[in-house]
């Protein structure tokens, strides 16, 4: 695609804001979301010396059923077409399904799957008036598999949103436009500091991104920047023939049974 419009919810930081400094190596329209309008405009910035790119802020609540058209309206508005559509925006809490209400349920399923649904059925209109496909990346996590006891509503909208990317893009394939997922696993983001609200537990999140690095077979968590690499590269012409799936990428570590420490434990000379 030449100069394609791209929607990026969740851009104000993490994931979303490296997928945005991702697309912007290449000249590009963005369409970038957060409920942090301030954060937003910091991001914009810092694209600003990018050649060819165009930025503009969308700032709004995913969880209000009216945003997501109200989004795709803003992009066609501003720029005419949209090509990529990058659901990465997620929200959720710490508790497991014994204490959670339903409105914390409700929240978590708007932000992280109901949105991203309407949001590929709106831009996949807009997609196929232009007749030129696209594509579409919802971003899951490796807990959309792997349940934790602390998190319900986040793991069950994750395998959702899996689920969501299988259909869309049986759906919409003969449009061309493909719809892919990526599985990130522990990235090193705001979203994964979130164990720290507790101070009574003693830095939470470090201790599980330490369990999670014992376990992991390269041996230390994620950044930003190497999921937003993928997730450039799935929109890319290189894969092309590719839709229907999703990527993980998290080191190794859903596909190892042990930790490393417990490895070394049984084979001394080996690891």
């Amino acid at each position: 695609m030449k100069n394609p419009t791209i929607i990026i919810t969740g851009a104000a930081g993490g994931i979303g804001q490296a997928i945005a400094q991702g697309f912007a190596r290449h000249a590009c329209n963005l369409v970038i979301n957060d409920l942090d309008e301030s954060a937003l405009e910091v991001v914009q910035q810092s694209l600003a010396d990018r050649p060819g790119v165009e930025v503009t802020i969308c700032a709004g609540d995913l969880a209000d059923p009216d945003f997501p058209e109200q989004l795709i309206a803003h992009a066609m508005s501003t720029f005419g077409q949209i090509d990529i559509l990058i659901n990465n925006a997620a929200w959720r809490t710490l508790q497991s399904l014994r204490n959670i209400d339903r409105a914390t349920w409700q929240r978590t399923l708007d932000v992280c799957l109901t949105a991203p649904a309407f949001l590929i059925k709106h831009a996949a209109e807009a997609m196929e008036k232009q007749g030129t496909g696209g594509v579409m990346i919802n971003v899951s996590s490796m807990m959309s598999d792997r349940a934790a006891g602390n998190s319900p509503a986040y793991i069950a909208v994750k395998a959702g949103l899996e689920g969501l990317t299988r259909e869309a893009a049986v759906t919409y394939g003969r449009s061309g436009i493909r719809v892919l997922c990526v599985r990130p696993g522990y990235i090193e983001t705001g979203l994964s500091l979130d164990y720290e609200q507790d101070a009574a537990a003693g830095g939470m999140a470090r201790k599980l991104e330490g369990y999670i690095t014992d376990a992991t077979p390269l041996g230390r968590a994620g950044n930003p920047e190497e999921v937003a690499n993928a997730v450039v590269w799935l929109c890319s012409a290189e894969a092309s023939f590719i839709t229907g799936t999703c990527l993980t990428i998290d080191g190794g570590f859903s596909v190892n049974m042990n930790s490393y420490p417990l490895k070394k434990l049984q084979f001394p000379d080996e690891y």
